[in-house]
């Protein structure tokens, strides 16, 4: 009788024994059925700093990359958030610590300070995305009042007297980069290579500017809704976008005989996605401008698409115009940037700010 006590103890101390060693992989099970998946974890959120006319597309391609995301992703959420201004002030920005996790800028210029000035991305950040990392493509056109009672249908037009020209300053503005330079290709190609006869045609073109704002959006304010100046002198995108929204009842878009091939580049902010581990996300955020979908909502928003499938959906959207390249005329981004638009660079000689 005495031996039972003994046995209930040996069986007691077995399922103990039992009991301890099976209590971590017990304990392993559950918390693998309740700790949270993608789904559940922190939404990542990621910050685009862009050029002053992006908004609308930015806004309408972040709603459709999330949803993209979220459905590749086993539901993990994704939320971005947009800063927009003049290109060249939004690279300053960067520089000096916006924490951007993507640079989607007006120029390969402003995108290579983040390089240069910052430490920020590799010196070959071109070469990660298709086409020099620019997803789309917009040239530079002109809006006028319907009517166009000043009668401007192509760069000459800008420089007679008594017309006023509204284009932004292109010492803060991307855009305004690219319109200078799109009418001094044009009055170079004139001239017969004459550099002295283009600097002459863009002076007397800047004479007749009276207002000069920090970035596109702000110009096309000025003309659109201030009511200042006869011909706006816009990226194609921000054209059509006016006259859309506004009603070409209003407003006439007018094409000129040649003009600049602009392309806007885009890159992850390598040092930011870095230390903040957003790096995949911001990739995919990209690539994404690339897809299908991406190129259709670039043309949506009046972005010439790289994708030759959408382009040719969209080919009746976009006029036909000779195009030239800043490589073709200028030699590059860095090299027109030193020679325009440095400090004491041609933009400082011939402009004189108008008496306020």
């Amino acid at each position: 009788m005495s031996s039972v006590p003994s046995v209930n103890r040996s069986i007691s101390w077995m399922l103990s024994s039992a009991a301890v060693l099976l209590l971590p992989g017990l304990l392993a099970s559950l918390s693998a059925c309740t700790k949270p998946g993608p789904a559940g974890a922190e939404p990542v959120t990621l910050l685009n700093v862009s050029y002053d006319p992006t908004r609308e597309l930015y806004e309408d391609f972040n709603t459709t990359f999330a949803k993209h995301y979220e459905a590749t992703h086993d539901g993990a959420k994704i939320s971005v958030k947009q800063s927009h201004g003049g290109s060249g002030k939004q690279a300053r920005a960067v520089i000096d610590g916006l924490d951007a996790d993507i640079v989607t800028l007006a120029l390969a210029y402003d995108v290579d300070m983040l390089h240069d000035k910052g430490n920020l991305i590799p010196k070959d950040w071109q070469a990660r995305l298709p086409n020099n990392s620019s997803p789309y493509t917009s040239t530079i056109v002109f809006v006028v009042r319907k009517g166009n009672p000043k009668n401007i249908r192509d760069w000459e037009d800008l420089v007679q007297p008594g017309v006023a020209v509204i284009t932004p300053n292109p010492k803060t503005s991307g855009g305004a980069r690219w319109n200078y330079l799109a009418a001094w290709g044009h009055a170079l190609r004139k001239a017969g290579n004459d550099e002295a006869k283009a600097q002459e045609f863009v002076a007397a073109l800047f004479k007749n500017v009276p207002v000069l704002d920090s970035g596109a959006r702000g110009s096309t304010t000025t003309f659109a809704e201030r009511g200042l100046g006869d011909v706006l002198i816009a990226w194609e995108n921000e054209a059509l976008l006016l006259t859309d929204e506004v009603g070409k009842d209003k407003f006439e878009i007018i094409v000129p005989s040649d003009s600049i091939l602009a392309e806007p580049p885009v890159t992850i902010v390598d040092k930011n996605v870095d230390r903040k581990g957003t790096r995949a996300a911001a990739e995919a955020y990209l690539q994404y401008l690339y897809s299908d979908e991406g190129q259709e909502l670039a043309a949506k928003h009046h972005y010439r698409p790289r994708s030759e499938k959408v382009a040719a959906k969209y080919a009746s959207h976009f006029p036909s115009v000779r195009l030239f390249t800043i490589d073709e005329v200028f030699g590059g981004w860095r090299k027109a940037q030193q020679t325009h638009f440095d400090d004491r660079g041609v933009f400082d000689t011939i402009y004189t700010p108008k008496a306020q």
